[in-house]
């Protein structure tokens, strides 16, 4: 039987995204964004706040990198959640992270983090309830000692990070449970 919870953010897992871009002075700043998702083939959907100092960044250099947060850095991760650009000026500085800037887009590459796409800012959807910054992905970098045999992103070699919306914790991935467009193969054929 289930219990009524009431209004609850129920979409699990949500991605812990490093969210960096330049100001107009070539100054670093990130954030830690869980409100992202592909759009498109080469599109990444980011619902920020208007007033954070990152999106404020990405509206001026019109670039910026999506990260995706990891278990070895996830002090930092929550560092760049929880501290604002708009208040600590030194906010990328103190988080003891290296930046280096995108060969690609007007951007920084956040060292630590395994995964990158280096996007272009494509578009702004702002409606009543919502505020999102769209990135055309230009680029998506991965260290090499997250990559299987292929080249392709192993997740279970990439820890990355998930936020818990229930109870707020982070978690990382895991063990695979089956593959995608073919678990439920079975269930195409008729009797």
């Amino acid at each position: 039987m289930k219990k009524n919870l009431g209004i609850v953010q129920a979409v699990y897992p949500m991605p812990v995204l490093i969210i960096a871009a330049y100001d107009e002075n070539g100054k670093v700043n990130a954030m830690n964004a869980a409100w992202g998702q592909m759009c498109e083939e080469d599109r990444v959907a980011l619902f920020l706040d208007q007033d954070h100092k990152t999106t404020k960044n990405i509206l001026t250099s019109k670039a910026f990198t999506v990260a995706l947060a990891d278990r070895a850095h996830m002090d930092a991760a929550d560092f760049f959640g929880i501290a604002s650009g708009n208040k600590m000026k030194d906010k990328f500085e103190r988080s003891g992270c290296t930046a280096v800037k995108s060969a690609h887009v007007n951007a920084p590459v956040i060292e630590e983090f395994p995964v990158v796409m280096e996007c272009e800012l494509a578009e702004v959807v702002e409606t009543e309830t919502f505020y999102c910054i769209v990135g055309r992905i230009v680029n998506t970098a991965a260290e090499e000692s997250v990559l299987d045999e292929k080249g392709k992103v192993d997740v279970t070699r990439l820890n990355a990070l998930m936020f818990d919306t229930f109870r707020h914790g982070y978690y990382t991935t895991g063990e695979q449970a089956g593959q995608a467009w073919n678990a439920g193969a079975g269930l195409m054929k008729k009797d």
